[in-house]
């Protein structure tokens, strides 16, 4: 009989996953980490008690996070991914015809439990060799890099722990300076519903650093709560009203097989609830 797992995010609410065999469970020198079975998601990897990813539903996640930006700039070449150690990113990016993806992860047991215990996420994407990854701390790592990108994908945990110098303004700052021309940095912002202050803390930090910012939204399963926001900002290019068109010329023309990504999910996913809207103008949401 299976035991289960109760996840920790939230104090008032929770959600719980049978835990049909544990395949991992230890610590490493930045967080906890349980990977186990259940009949319903696959594997499904938690952080310090809460859900990452699972392999039932984890493409909706990868493939929001990479294709809108990817799509959304006229030639991405040079990609930097901060986080991400289970390679589903990775993964996504390098469907793209893109030169070169640095990816770097503070905690390298994430990627090679990964790769042990979820291989499909990464797919062989840690192998391809436009791929340079790097075990470390990606706020030094934008800190002291000389290079330029095109995309910066933020693939972070919650603001918390090893995640939590990836949501300041000066973190936001140094990203914007990485940037090439008409460049884009993607954050991750949690559920708006039970995270409104993760929403409005990045919108307060994005303004002033960039010329535009905004957030879309993605509909993860198992992140309870409702939908998920994405962040996005750019000095040169208003993701949320860009041409659609050239966007969709550019998806049609690339062929990719997605699984929810697609030109109409690319446009709708930047058109806000009501009460999302009235977070971002400083009027809060009831029952947030």
């Amino acid at each position: 009989m299976a035991d289960w797992f109760r996840e920790t995010l939230y104090p008032a609410v929770s959600q719980t996953f049978a835990r049909d065999s544990v395949l991992y469970e230890g610590d490493t020198d930045f967080q906890h980490i349980e990977i186990f079975e259940n009949a319903a998601l696959g594997r499904v990897m938690a952080l310090d008690g809460v859900v990452q990813t699972t392999e039932k539903d984890e493409y909706v996640y990868h493939e929001m996070m990479a294709h809108v930006p990817l799509f959304s700039h006229p030639n991405p070449q040079h990609v930097l991914i901060v986080g991400g150690g289970d390679g589903g990113v990775l993964r996504e990016v390098l469907r793209h015809p893109v030169a070169r993806v640095t990816m770097v992860d503070i905690d390298g047991q994430v990627i090679a439990l990964s790769k042990k215990f979820l291989p499909s996420l990464s797919a062989g994407a840690f192998e391809d060799p436009r791929a340079n990854v790097i075990v470390g701390d990606g706020v030094q790592f934008v800190a002291d890099t000389k290079d330029r990108f095109d995309v910066v994908i933020i693939d972070s945990t919650d603001p918390v722990g090893p995640g939590e110098g990836l949501f300041t303004r000066a973190f936001y700052q140094r990203c914007a300076a990485i940037l090439s021309n008409g460049g884009i940095v993607i954050t991750q912002n949690g559920v708006p519903y039970f995270q409104s202050e993760e929403l409005i803390r990045t919108a307060q930090r994005f303004d002033g650093v960039f010329a535009y910012h905004g957030f879309y939204l993605i509909a993860v399963p198992t992140y309870f709560g409702g939908f998920m926001a994405l962040g996005w900002a750019s000095n040169v290019t208003d993701m949320a009203r860009s041409p659609s068109t050239a966007a969709a010329d550019r998806i049609t023309t690339a062929a990719l097989k997605t699984r929810y990504y697609n030109a109409a999910i690319h446009q709708a996913a930047f058109a806000l609830p009501q009460f999302v809207q009235d977070l971002l103008v400083g009027e809060p949401a009831k029952n947030s």
